[in-house]
């Protein structure tokens, strides 16, 4: 007898979930700390480096558990192109970090509406990616000569002007990999603005819904 297409995938998930959300966090301290703290010991350098090798061993491990329990795995291959090249790419390392939009949300309010659920969901993503962005990017460019951005609130401001698409120009990458994460900061910026636009034309329209006599 055969299931509901993915469902063992999705009972699967049900399970581990938490278990690869405590992952994405235990990975964002061990990225985050030695870029934040350049003077660690190296001691503690092995310890974030090898704790973010456990989590990407981890996430290939649960890529292709789940690519084993789905029925047809050439769709799942296809709905899964971002988890196959965080495997892949190890210049995508942080992009593991969006298993923790799921964990968001989880923690929102059951009794929310749709549309403020979206709304927290939304706010998350961007203080999520503008802060992993931020990091990526000072991890790039610290050690080039050409840098302008040299500390976190260097990274942190040029994060905030790209992903709301101000865009000052006062810091930029240098970087070719620094500029691959600029490229996604930019690409997640208009997606978010496209996702806050659309939020708020819904609201109008419903409020003149609500104002036109019937």
């Amino acid at each position: 007898m055969h299931g509901s297409p993915l469902g063992m995938t999705g009972d699967y998930e049900q399970r581990t979930g938490w278990l690869l959300d405590g992952a994405a966090v235990a990975f964002l301290v061990a990225y985050a700390v030695p870029i934040l703290h350049p003077g660690l010991s190296p001691a503690w350098v092995r310890a974030c480096a090898v704790a973010s090798w456990t989590v990407w061993g981890l996430f290939a491990a649960d890529y292709f558990i789940r690519l084993s329990l789905a029925e047809d795995r050439r769709r799942f291959v296809r709905g899964n192109l971002v988890a196959l090249a965080v495997i892949v790419l190890p210049l995508l390392r942080p992009m593991r970090l969006v298993r923790l939009l799921p964990v968001l949300a989880r923690m929102q309010h059951a009794g929310m509406s749709l549309r403020g659920r979206a709304t927290t969901y939304v706010v998350a993503g961007a203080v999520l990616l503008g802060f992993v962005a931020s990091l990526a990017v000072l991890d790039a460019e610290r050690g080039s000569t050409e840098a302008n951005i040299t500390s976190f609130g260097d990274a942190l401001w040029w994060a905030t002007t790209t992903v709301t698409t101000v865009g000052y120009g006062d810091h930029f990458p240098t970087t070719g990999e620094g500029r691959i994460v600029g490229v996604g900061l930019m690409l997640g910026g208009i997606a978010l603005v496209g996702t806050v636009t659309a939020a708020l034309a819904s609201w109008f329209v419903e409020q003149q819904s609500k104002e036109v006599p019937k």
